[in-house]
Parts: C-alpha cells; structure tokens; sequence
C-alpha cells in the first residue's frame, strides 16, 4: 500500500465517494474483487529524516474500521458504541434472569439457556431498532430472512457460550454466577460481528460479491477453530478414540488394524497434556490446520485467492472435515497428509517443480503411517503422468522415484512389524475385508458421501465432475484443461476404487472423506464464480451455500453442547455416548468392591469387540493395566489379544461389562470360572439425569481356558467340603455387597 500505483480510469471512479484515509489503493484493490490483478514492483522505502508522519492512532484506527466496511459489515464508531450499549443492558438481563432461575433451583443448562433467550430478545429489539437502524436500513426493511439470519447468530452465540461455561466450571471449577460472566462476554462477540456481517449488513452496493465470501470464510474458520477448541476436552472420548489412547499405552510401531500415527500422535499429546480428552484430541486439532493451509495453497494455485478463501470455507463447516479437526482418529492426520500431498502433487505436475516430489515422498509417507488408503494416489498419478503429455516427462526422470524411495523409507516401521507379525495387519486391511461376506453396499457409500459433504457440497462436487465445460477441458492441452484433468483424476481414481469395492462388500462412512480434497478448490470456484449467464442450477446452488453453512455450524454447536449438558429438564436420550466418564466410574467402585471381597485386583473384561473395554481403560481411575478384553475369554478382541494372554491373568477375579444383557447370558462363560454371578443392571446418571445404562457380572477364579473342576458330589465329605469352599468362597455374593 505504499509508494506509487498506477490503475485504469474507470477503475479509480468505481470507488465509493465516501471512503475515508490515505490509502485509496485499498479501495481499488477492494472493489475491483477477483476481476482486479495486482502486480508489485518492489521500491526501497527509507526512514523519514524530516518532518513528521501524518500516519497516527487516529488514522489506523479509521484504516482498520475502513477495512470492515470494504468487507461488507455495518460498522462505525458510533455503531460499535450503540451496540455496546445495548450489550450492557442485554448482560443485565442476562445476568438477572440467570440468577432468577438459579434460585427456582432449575439446573445450570436450563439456567443458561433460559438467561440467554431472555437476553436475546431484548437485543434484538434495540440492536435492530437502533444500533444497526443507521448504517444498515434495519429498522426501515427487513428481508425474508432476516429473522433465520438473526436466529442462526443467536445459535452460534449460545454453542460459544456453552463452551466457555463448561470449560470455566469443569475445567477451571469456577462457580456459575461467575463462570456465566465470562460465557456472556464471549456470546456478546460472536453476536456483534454476526450481527455487524449477517444479520444487519452493510446496503452498500460496491462491495464484491467475491469480498462478502472472503469474509465469510474468515469468520466461519475463526468460529469453527475456537468451537473446536472450547469443546476438546469437554465432551468425552468416543470408544474409538480410547481405542487408540489404549494404543499409546502400548506403543508400538505397528498395530492389527491401523498404522501407528494415530498413537503416537496420542502419546505426544497426553504427554504435554495429561491422559485427558484435551490431551488426546489435540493432534487432531493441530492436524486440521495442515490440511486447511494445503487446500488453501491448492485452490490459490488452481484457481485464485477469492476460491482459495472459500476452499478455507468449505474445510472449515463440511462435516468430515470439520470432525477431522475435532475426533483423534487415524483419519485426522491421513487428511492433513492427503491434502499436502495434493498441493505438491499439484506444483510437480502442472508447475514441474522438481523440488515437489521430496514434499509429496514426506507426506505420502506420513500419510501410509496413517493409514494405508492414502496409497491410492499412486494409480491416480500414474494414470495422469500417461494421459498428460507434459507429465509424461516425469517418467524419465529420478525424481518420482526417489519420492517412493523417500515414503517407503519413513514407511519402513510399519513393514517391519507386519514381518515380525505373519503380515497381520496388511492382510487385515486387504484379503480379510475381501474375504468378508458378500454385501450389495453402494447405496451405503452413496449416503456416506451425502453425510461427509451435505447434500448440496455433494451435488456441486458431482456437477463440477461431470460439467460439459469440464468435459471438453479435460482433452485440451491448454492450461485449464491440464487442471480439469487434475481435479478428475485425482478425486475419480481413487472413488472408483471404494465404488467397485462396495459393489460386493461393506463399506464405511468415513472411508471417501479425503479424496474430495481435489475438487474443494473447483467446488470453491463454482461458488464464487461471477457468471454471465449462469443456469438455474447454478443460481440455486449459490442461494443454497449459505443455508448449507449456516445449518452445519448451529448443529455442531448445539450437538457439542448436547453430549455436556444433555437437554434442558430431559437430560439424554441416548444410551451411553455421553455418559462414558460415569460409566467409568461405576466401573471403578464396583471394583474396588470385588477387591474388598476377595483381596485380588479383578479383571475388567468389556463383552464386545472394543468399545467398552477401551472406554472402561481410560476412564476407570486405574489406568489401562487391568482393562483386559474379552480376548482371554477365547472371543475376539483385536489388538487386546495381543497385549494380554490369558495365562498370565489366571485366577484373578473379574467383572464383565455389556451394554446388553445377552452379552453376558453365553453359556459358555461358565466354563471360564469357578463361579460366576448372576447379571446385574446399572443406571447411569449425568447431571442429574438418566443418561444410559449397562450390565456387569462377576466371576470368581478366572480359569484361563482350563478345564472346569469336576462335579462336586452330592454327600458332603470333608474333601468336597473344602473344595465347595475353594470354588464358592464363604464371602456373601457381591451383589448383595453393592446393593
């Protein structure tokens, strides 16, 4: 912005006549939007020696408040200070209605909510009346969706708010009447720029419609990072993600069912942050801003800046995306790698840089520690490195091969394990998912996809696939059709695998999620595209965007805040996904029951494959020692058949947990102790409210596969005396003990 600019006439009069400060080169750069290219010849700019700057406070701030207005928002200072005012009598109420309902002892999610739309609608009234009424024609004319707008800000607010009060009152057990202090001011934000942006816009006609998107995935980013954040640690770990906080505790540079990354990312977390959900998740956190730089670069690269912010977009509020971020899970770091191994992909095959091939070796190869469907790149680049003239090139050279040589190399680990282990793990995620039973499951992937990118991201990625325009680029060896190729090839390879696949086999949900990082950048460029005369596709495609966005970021706020809270005076009305903290400690006093009554650490044994023994590992109090699977009862367990053998637990007491009674019921459970209790049920509360429930059963003397002792006969001689003791115990039965 300093130094000399040189524009075309037209261009300098487009400016609005009210712009206000020295830098008139903003107000071009800012209304002529994406049309507009910018070239900078560098100038040697020296220290004043005389005189005095006109550049002081007053003029950065109108600089910064300038900036708002260019980017669409309602925004001045008068503006600011009205709705300041407002904020002061809107936190008043607040403040009084939560007090009111906490001393009619209504609980603090009921308290919370029930402040907060007292508060709102005091807001709305004054802020639409006469804070925004100035700048933004509110109070003259309302839209049609004026309300759903104001409505989606008030949502988003109250998820923010909900984070803060739970992270201020569990995290750092502040009291409500304080932690509400905090929760409001963090709402009033989110409300004033929602408002300023969303709710009550600026009418001014000059501000590009590529700037109003650039805006918008600034805010939607900013909104999701810190969602995210509030609730790291507060909601708890999915079985899933303890699953693989149990393969941290036994870390290793391989597993059965997935690479190591996802442990040792876990490991490093819980390292710096204490076996927590915070500890746990962060590596996840982290990850999702790898994979957003990536698909910012590859849009900017493919398609300028205006789709690259909208790419940031649609990273930011698509579903698998925004849960990549969120949930520890080998699909977090397999997305960041899959993503940066586009961008370099992208610079090697269209840029021809050589130095790209070392970064896609790097990621490919982080990627395979991650998971193995990131290999998928490999048949996509070939098919292109054929099909592209150009790209052909590149099998005569070393540089893709040293890029193998360099993901096989930071892939080694993993191939070392699966020697030392007869190959499990690869021929658990190749010839057993064949091998599998025969299922129809195209239908499934189709719904996956819907699921993953929203009805209306899935309808644009298709449409731009399958466009006429892209149809012919794809042939053209011009510029735009070697990037059309790209796109195609890069998303279709790989999808025509899992298509084929679930043609005759299972598939999950998450299984397509980071193959669609090569058509983000033109799903992008199709939102933000200014067309002359665009179809009516198109038209309602681009209306669609906003209420697609809108929706998925109020239901990730308000299902974040449901798996804290529950539902104000209902609680939960799932069995379990919430309540795995409590479920963990229920397990802990009935098992510091067992020891009481027969002086052994028991087992605990959770009756289905994973879930419930990883859950009852990381939140019993104990740790992972004793949380044993039910491998060593002969069913299979995954990786718990490797890190315990039965012989090595015999004769411990154990309690097996099931989240359904028939879980528990097999007979042949008798024959694996000299005496096993009946089921028992147990209901789960949190916060005050049902929340679930589960089953457990105790057996006494774990046999470790031996065979049962014999019958005991009828007469009671004094040996059968002595081995009834043995086999029974004198103790009464714990069940009585717990009740």
């Amino acid at each position: 912005m300093s130094g000399f600019f040189a524009v075309r006439r037209e261009r300098l009069l487009a400016i609005d006549p009210h712009a206000a400060g020295f830098k008139i080169g903003l107000e071009v750069v800012a209304h002529g939007g994406g049309a507009l290219r910018v070239t900078e010849v560098p100038i040697t700019f020296r220290d004043r020696i005389y005189g005095q700057s006109k550049i002081g406070m007053a003029q950065m701030l109108a600089y910064l408040r300038r900036l708002l207005v260019l980017a669409g928002g309602a925004v001045s200072a008068g503006g600011a200070a009205r709705f300041a005012a407002v904020g002061l009598i809107g936190m008043l109420v607040d403040l009084l209605a939560f007090e009111l309902f906490f001393g009619l002892n209504a609980s603090l999610l009921t308290a919370h909510v029930g402040s907060f739309a007292v508060a709102t609608v005091s807001n709305y009234l004054l802020n639409s009346r006469w804070a925004f009424a100035p700048a933004s024609g509110a109070g003259k004319e309302r839209s049609r969706g004026h309300y759903a707008r104001f409505l989606t800000v008030c949502l988003l607010a109250l998820a923010i708010r909900g984070g803060v009060l739970a992270g201020a009152t569990n995290g750092f057990a502040l009291p409500p009447q304080v932690a509400i202090l905090f929760a409001i001011g963090a709402a009033a934000i989110v409300s004033y720029l929602g408002s300023a942006f969303f709710v009550f816009p600026s009418v001014n006609p000059r501000v590009p419609r590529d700037i109003h998107w650039r805006v918008a995935a600034i805010g939607v980013a900013l909104y999701v990072v810190v969602l995210r954040l509030l609730f790291l640690g507060q909601a708890d770990l999915l079985p899933e993600e303890a699953y693989y906080w149990n393969y941290a505790q036994h870390l290793d540079i391989g597993y059965l069912d997935h690479p190591p990354m996802v442990a040792w990312l876990i490991w490093l977390g819980t390292s710096v942050f204490g076996d927590t959900e915070f500890g746990v998740r962060i590596g996840a956190y982290v990850g999702w801003f790898a994979t957003a730089f990536f698909s910012f670069q590859l849009a900017r690269n493919l398609f300028g800046k205006s789709a690259a912010f909208v790419c940031l977009l649609l990273v930011a509020a698509l579903p698998f995306y925004f849960a990549t971020g969120l949930l520890m899970m080998p699909d977090a770091p397999l997305t960041a790698a899959w993503a940066g191994a586009l961008y370099f992909l992208e610079r090697a095959m269209r840029a021809e840089s050589r130095r790209a091939w070392w970064g896609l070796g790097i990621c490919i190869g982080l990627g395979m520690l991650s998971k193995y469907t990131i290999a998928l790149l490999g048949p996509a680049t070939l098919v292109f490195m054929m099909i592209d003239g150009r790209a052909r090139a590149w099998f005569r050279r070393p540089e893709p091969y040293l890029a193998a040589a360099i993901a096989l190399l930071i892939f080694s680990p993993v191939i070392y394990w699966n020697l030392q282990h007869d190959w499990a793990s690869f021929a658990f995620q190749s010839s057993r998912r064949i091998a599998a039973p025969a299922r129809f499951a195209l239908p499934a992937l189709i719904v996956g996809a819907v699921a993953l990118l929203t009805p209306i991201g899935l309808s644009v990625a298709l449409m731009v696939l399958g466009g006429r325009g892209t149809r012919r680029e794809l042939v053209a060896p011009s510029s735009a059709g070697r990037r059309a190729r790209f796109i195609a090839i890069y998303t279709l390879v790989p999808l025509s695998v899992f298509v084929v696949f679930s043609v005759s086999h299972t598939v999950k949900i998450n299984w397509t999620g980071p193959l669609w990082l090569a058509v983000l950048p033109a799903m992008s460029a199709a939102i933000v595209a200014v067309v002359a005369k665009p179809s009516r596709f198109d038209m309602v495609v681009q209306r669609l965007w906003v209420p697609t966005v809108a929706v998925t970021l109020v239901l990730y706020g308000l299902g974040l805040n449901y798996l804290v809270f529950g539902l104000p005076e209902l609680g939960y009305v799932a069995n379990m996904p919430t309540a795995w903290q409590e479920f963990g400690r229920e397990a802990g006093s009935i098992s510091a029951a067992v020891k009481r009554t027969t002086g052994g650490e028991p087992l605990l044994i959770g009756m289905d494959t994973y879930k419930v023994t990883s859950q009852l590992a990381f939140y019993n109090g104990k740790g992972a020692a004793d949380s044993v699977g039910r491998g060593i009862l002969g069913q299979a367990s995954l990786m718990y058949d490797q890190w315990f053998s039965a012989g090595a637990v015999r004769g411990r007491p154990a309690i097996l947990f099931a989240l359904e009674r028939k879980q528990l019921e097999n007979p042949g459970l008798q024959d694996q102790f000299t005496s096993l209790e009946a089921p028992i049920e147990k209901t789960l509360t949190k916060n005050g409210k049902p929340a679930g429930r589960f089953f457990y059963r105790v057996g006494y003397g774990f046999l470790a596969g031996e065979r049962p002792p014999a019958p005991i006969d009828e007469q009671p001689t004094q040996d059968n005396v002595a081995r009834l003791h043995d086999a029974k115990r004198t103790d009464p039965p714990l069940s009585s003990i717990i009740r």
